[in-house]
Formats: structure tokens, C-alpha cells, sequence
């Protein structure tokens, strides 16, 4: 099962990211794990735009969370970049965005280690020589399932 895919440029990563919107709409929580500008927010603006979403897409680094109506559910796109203590999420009612008909995309999870619910799918983004390997790891049987639906997309050059 190949579970990753080379992409190279922003634009392709926006369009990478349209392709996987699918498959993680049947997730509850997608992490989004790599350093500084290795394309998460950029690949969270294609899931979204792969949804039919279509006003702007900024990182949430200052209010943490950004709500978008996607369908008949909502995405909600977390940047927890400079959450200092991850008992934040707790007072926030971190809990509450996990619902029946809902995605969170998680940039940083580290930061909200031991408060945030286990991920279905990590998604890691990492330096490949001018471009960026994308790598999923499916850490539930819905995580599982998404990544063998996506196995046309990982393919694909």
C-alpha cells in the first residue's frame, strides 16, 4: 500500500489537497505533522477547496481555530503553532468541534498532546528535495479505510 506522494510546488499541493477532501470527509481528525512552511496550511486550503469551498483559506495561528461550511458539515481548521499549555484546549471546549458531522484538521497537534482526541489519519509533510513528501498514517479503521481510497491519488504523478 503506498502511502506517499512527492508534490512539488503550491499549487500542486492545493490541487493534491482537493483530490483528498473525499476520502477525509468520513474522518472525525486529521493531524497535520512538519516544520515551518513545508505546505500544511496549503494543503488544508485544497481539502477544503476540494469540498466546494471557496472564499479564503488563512492559518488560524492567533485564534487557534477557524470554522468553514463545507456541505452539509463543518471543517474546522486548528493552528496550534503558539498554543502555549494544551490545557487552552479544554478551556475553549476543545471537545465540542468533534461532532457527528464534522472534520478537524489539526496543524501542530504535538501542542495539544494528551487533551486532543486520538487522530484517524497524520498527515506529514517533510523536505524531498524541491518538493514535499507527503506521507499519511492511518491510526484508525476509518484512517485505514481513507488511505486505501486514496491509493488512485498517492499513485498518480
Amino acid at each position: 500500500m503506498k502511502n506517499e506522494k512527492i508534490v512539488y510546488g503550491e499549487e500542486a499541493m492545493e490541487r493534491f489537497g482537493g483530490s483528498l477532501f473525499t476520502s477525509l470527509s468520513t474522518l472525525k481528525s486529521v493531524h497535520f505533522d512538519g516544520d515551518l512552511g513545508m505546505g500544511k496550511t496549503t494543503l488544508v486550503r485544497g481539502v477544503l477547496k476540494g469540498g466546494g469551498y471557496n472564499g479564503p483559506v488563512k492559518s488560524p495561528t492567533y485564534t487557534l481555530v477557524e470554522p468553514y461550511d463545507v456541505g452539509d458539515f463543518q471543517v474546522f481548521h486548528f493552528d496550534l503553532y503558539r498554543l502555549l499549555d494544551p490545557e487552552e484546549l479544554e478551556y475553549m471546549g476543545i471537545r465540542d468541534y468533534f461532532e457527528e458531522k464534522s472534520l478537524c484538521l489539526i496543524e501542530w497537534p504535538d501542542k495539544g498532546k494528551g487533551i486532543l482526541p486520538e487522530a484517524d489519519l497524520v498527515i506529514r509533510l517533510s523536505l524531498e528535495g524541491d518538493g514535499r513528501r507527503v506521507s499519511l498514517e492511518p491510526l484508525s479503521v476509518a484512517g485505514v479505510e481513507a488511505v486505501t481510497l486514496l491509493q488512485g491519488v498517492m499513485s498518480s504523478e
